[in-house]
Parts: structure tokens; sequence; C-alpha cells
């Protein structure tokens, strides 16, 4: 899936509990400056799903749709009765024509769910590995979450890499699993001046894997922008994962 992809009302063939819903956006708020948080109620209803997984979203009664992974865990999302995006914004500040005016009462309809991207039931690797670019810490959070959640004693890696400090999606709270141990957690920026940034710096590289593969049997998953998913697996091959054990999702923006 690819976020500037348009998509009409036809239903996705090969899909088992699709749902069209129409939903309130509850809240909406600024994640990074280039993307929002949008909480959509459900108000009742019910959407099947597993972490990993995409809806179409697009304003009501309109044809134009645009992919967006869910990012709260499907246990969040019953508990809460909401649906979490990670909505991109263009250059201008607006998710596009897909969603003029986003803002909280606003009707949406939501088709889904979509995509093959998922958290499977029962991985027998002990090492999980996360590997996001941007907006694509979306699906890999509600994997996380998942996962956390299951009280698995599963080892849990994220790298996350973004433009500048403060494009970090979700950012407080990684930091915050991070120090109490429930993960380990290293972030790259690409363009943030030096004097502004004291962690890595740089594109996602064989050496920041290596420090995060520590058993050729690590489960990866892969999501971000088309250069990140293109090189990422190539360099987990090199650290010694095979290539059966990385999932991949392209999330462009």
């Amino acid at each position: 899936l690819s976020i500037p992809t348009l998509f009409g009302r036809e239903r996705p063939s090969g899909l088992s509990l699709f749902s069209m819903l129409t939903l309130r956006v509850r809240d909406v708020a600024h994640a990074t400056p280039r993307s929002l948080i949008v909480q959509l109620d459900l108000a009742g209803a019910v959407l099947e799903y597993r972490a990993g997984q995409a809806v179409l979203v697009g304003q009501s009664g309109q044809p134009a749709r645009r992919p967006y992974s869910l990012a709260l865990a499907p246990h969040e999302a019953r508990e809460t009765g909401t649906l979490e995006l990670l909505v991109g914004l263009d250059a201008a500040g607006s998710p596009g024509p897909h969603l003029p005016e986003l803002a909280a009462g606003m009707r949406v309809d939501v088709d889904g769910p979509v995509g093959t991207f998922q958290f499977p039931d029962h991985p027998r690797e002990r090492h999980l590995l996360f590997v996001a670019g941007g907006t694509g810490i979306a699906p890999l959070r509600a994997m996380m979450h998942d996962a956390l959640a299951r009280g698995e004693q599963w080892a849990v890696s994220m790298v996350y890499s973004a433009r500048t400090g403060d494009e970090f999606a979700y950012g407080d709270e990684l930091r915050a699993l991070a120090k109490t141990r429930r993960i380990q957690l290293w972030q790259t920026v690409t363009r943030e001046p030096a004097e502004a940034w004291t962690g890595w710096r740089g594109r996602i590289a064989l050496h920041h894997l290596q420090e995060m593969v520590q058993d050729p049997e690590t489960l990866c998953f892969v999501c971000g922008p088309h250069a990140l998913v293109e090189d990422v697996p190539r360099l987990l091959q090199q650290a010694g994962v095979a290539a059966d054990r990385i999932r991949t999702e392209d999330w462009g923006s």
C-alpha cells in the first residue's frame, strides 16, 4: 500500500470480514509538524482487524479514499471504542482532497481492513525487530502494542528513522517504553542540524541493525518510505537474518 494511492468504493478482492462504516472523528491532534493523530469514534460499531492492517478512509459520501494503517492494537480499539490513524500532511498542511478540513465531528467513510502486513498469532521467534521510517511507525506501533500485551517473553527492539528530531511520531511513548526496558530503541535523523540532535544521524545502516540483531532467528517488520523498504531487508540479511523472517510494507509519504 502507498498513501498517495486513491481508492474508489469498490470492495477489494479476497477480503473476508471487510466492513464499510461511517464514523465521526473524535479528536485530531498534531503528532509531528507533518502528521496528525486522528481518532475515530466506533460508537458501538465493530471492526475486526489484525495488528498491522490498514483501512481506506475518505470524507463521507465522497469516492476518494486513501489507506491508513491502524495505529492501535485490536484489543485497544475494542477497549477504547476508537480507531487511531497517523495521517501524513502535504506541504500545504493538508491530508489531501479525500479529507478536506479534517476536524473533530467530521464524518468519514472507513472501509476495511486491508493488507497482509500483519503480526502473526504465534510467532516462534523470541526476538522481534521493528524498523520504521516516518509515518510507517503506525502499523509497527499496533504490532508492538499487540506483542507487549500478550505477556510473552519476547525481546522487542525498534529502529526508527525520521527527517528531524521533531518528526518522531509517538516519540515520547517509545522513549518511555525504552526507559522502563520494555523495548530497546534506536532513533536516527537524516536532516537535523548537528547542534539540534545528539543521537544517531543518517539513513538506517548495517551497523544500526547489527546493534539490534542479536539472534539470527529474529522476526523483523519493516515499514516506511520506498527507499527504506528497499534497503533495510538487504541490510538485515547481511546482519544474518533469513529472508523469510523479514516482513515489509511500503508506506511512502
